[in-house]
């Protein structure tokens, strides 16, 4: 359950990355409401993951979460680019994530 809690806060990350983005700078008043209601849902998930997990095992999975996932929105949504090597970037992310979660005794 622990890792299902810290999944769906590094996906909350995601949309409130996306989200303040869309809000140019918190001048739009719902995609900034947006972003601050997912940010905390995301905060307050993340501390309920880490009463289980260790600090450098959920953090780092959260923000990698957020980190691949505002990427891969970047390229779909917004039309970013997809260069060889930003994709290879990514996927070092997702392979520390996997590493990650292989040496988590939880």
């Amino acid at each position: 359950m622990v890792w299902f809690i810290l999944v769906i806060a590094g996906l909350l990350e995601v949309v409130w990355a996306f989200f303040m983005k869309q809000s140019e700078g918190f001048t739009r008043l719902v995609p900034s409401i947006v972003t601050l209601v997912t940010m905390g849902a995301s905060f307050g998930l993340l501390s309920l993951s880490m009463r289980t997990l260790p600090l450098g095992t959920a953090y780092t999975v959260w923000t990698g979460i957020g980190a691949v996932g505002a990427f891969a929105v970047g390229i779909v949504v917004l039309g970013e680019q997809a260069s060889l090597m930003r994709l290879g970037a990514a996927a070092l992310i997702v392979s520390g994530l996997v590493l990650m979660k292989l040496s988590s005794a939880h």
